[in-house]
C-alpha cells in the first residue's frame, strides 16, 4: 500500500497551487493523508477528487467551512497498522511522550503545523512523522512532502521529497 503524507498547504496564501510532483504522486497512492492547514476548501476538493482514498485532518488555520468537513483527529487502519493524524502535538521537547500517552492505540501517528520534516519512533513504538509542507519551506531549505508503503503490517521506504524551486517546477 504506497501513501503520499503532506501538510500544511496553506493555499492560496503561501502557493498559487499544489506543485505538479506532488500532483502526479496522487495517482499512484493508494491512500492521500493530509495534516491540516489547508486554509482553503478547494485543496481539499481537489485531493477528495484525485486521490482514492483521502485520511485528513484540519489545523489551526482552517476556518469553518474546513472545520465543519474535516476532524480534529482522524484515524484508520491501513495494512494492518493503526494510523491517526492529527494538525498539533506541541514543543519538538517531549513530543514522543505526550503523543504515546495521547495516542496508546496506533502504531503511526502524522501530525503537521510546524512545517519542519520529523520521523521518531516512542519508546511505546508509536512512529511520529511530519511531511513538512510542500508549498511553504519556512526556515527549511526546502518545501518537501513524504512517501510511505505499508507492507506485511510494517511501514517501509518512508522517503522525503525534496522540491525545486517555485520558479523551477
Amino acid at each position: 500500500m504506497r501513501l503520499l503524507l503532506m501538510s500544511d498547504t496553506h493555499l492560496p496564501r503561501r502557493a498559487r497551487e499544489l506543485p505538479a510532483p506532488l500532483l502526479a504522486e496522487l495517482p499512484r497512492a493508494d491512500v492521500v493523508v493530509h495534516a491540516g492547514d489547508w486554509v482553503d476548501t478547494a485543496t481539499l476538493d481537489l485531493l477528495r477528487a484525485r486521490s482514492r482514498r483521502l485520511l485528513a485532518v484540519y489545523g489551526n488555520n482552517d476556518g469553518p467551512e474546513l472545520r465543519a468537513r474535516l476532524p480534529e483527529v482522524a484515524r484508520a487502519e491501513l495494512g494492518g497498522l493503526r494510523f491517526g493524524v492529527v494538525h498539533e502535538t506541541g514543543a519538538a521537547q517531549g513530543r514522543e511522550a505526550r503523543c504515546a500517552a495521547r495516542f496508546p492505540d496506533l502504531d503511526v501517528l502524522v501530525f503537521g503545523h510546524s512545517h519542519i520534516p520529523w520521523d521518531t519512533t516512542a519508546p511505546s513504538g508509536l512512529r511520529l512523522l511530519n511531511p513538512g509542507s510542500p508549498t511553504d519551506r519556512r526556515r527549511q531549505p526546502h518545501c518537501i512532502y513524504l512517501t510511505a508503503t505499508v507492507t506485511g503490517g510494517a511501514l517501509t521506504e518512508v522517503e522525503l521529497h525534496r522540491l525545486p524551486p517555485r520558479g523551477t517546477r
